[in-house]
């Protein structure tokens, strides 16, 4: 199973990396600000709210941001209620960028899928469903699974 994701991360790795330049966890945080900018208010999100709603542990995602901010792909403001506090929104730029990239992951999806039957997909579909609700703490070292 971890060879498969392993293959299959790298195709979409490198789609993203020759479609936009960007690294997986770029192009989760624009995903990740367009989520938030379709949902109420629309106000865009803190560095700290990003991080905690990345995919994967990413220690240091101001730089992450930084990196955005330089493409253009993301824009940062602070507050006016609290000048301390900065948020981040996708640029038209940005949403352009992911509206491209979604079309052609998912066009890498399906032909990493596609010889499977839809049964053998909805089959795939609720496995992964039914195990991604209930998550098992890894055992202690030395601990028998």
């Amino acid at each position: 199973m971890q060879r498969l994701a392993q293959q299959q991360g790298a195709q979409v790795s490198e789609l993203l990396k020759a479609h936009g330049g960007l690294s997986a966890a770029q192009f989760n945080v624009l995903r990740i600000l367009r989520g938030a900018e379709s949902g109420e208010g629309g106000e865009g999100l803190t560095c700290g709210e990003i991080g905690e709603r990345l995919l994967a542990y990413v220690p240091d995602v101001t730089r992450l941001l930084d990196r955005l901010e330089k493409q253009n792909l993301i824009r940062r403001s602070r507050e006016r209620a609290d000048r301390r506090v900065v948020t981040s929104r996708l640029t038209p730029l940005g949403a352009d960028l992911l509206s491209d990239l979604d079309v052609r992951v998912n066009n890498l999806h399906h032909a990493q899928f596609e010889h499977l039957s839809a049964d053998q997909l909805a089959a795939l579909l609720r496995l992964i469903q039914t195990a991604a609700q209930h998550p098992q703490s890894p055992p202690t070292q030395g601990e028998p699974r």
